[in-house]
């Protein structure tokens, strides 16, 4: 495979904005983290959903990633939703330290931590609502 030397290089260019419009959609409320991972895992045949692999990759670096990323571009879908940004701030990076969309505690049984409703709520205080 050949790419050339641009920002994203291929993966993270068509990556990303796939990632954050998943939190968008989880923002207005299209569906919960578990239905959204489930439908594209499902309606797409993909081994994870987009919560689940955030989650894996860090929601510190993916963040990192959009910064970059929107510096280069100024295109809105490279832009960090704010809720990944709130998350990232309350210290909260994914599986690697067990908080992020899901919660990493038991990793053989992962469960979501946030309900629509309660995105804001949950993350401004960085409490952990039950599974």
């Amino acid at each position: 495979m050949r790419t050339s030397d641009k920002t994203g290089f291929i993966v993270n260019r068509l990556l990303v904005p796939y990632l954050l419009d998943a939190v968008r959609a989880f923002e207005e409320g299209v569906g919960s983290i578990r239905d959204i991972d489930t439908a594209m895992k499902l309606g797409c045949g993909y081994p994870m959903g987009p919560f689940t692999l955030l989650d894996f990759v860090g929601l510190d670096t993916t963040y990192y990633i959009t910064n970059v990323m929107f510096d280069e571009f100024k295109e809105r879908r490279f832009a960090s939703p704010s809720l990944l940004k709130r998350m990232v701030m309350a210290g909260w990076y994914g599986k690697k330290n067990g908080k992020g969309f899901y919660d990493w505690s038991n990793p053989e049984n992962p469960c979501h931590r946030m309900r629509a409703a309660r995105v804001h709520e949950t993350v401004a205080s960085a409490g952990v609502s039950a599974c």
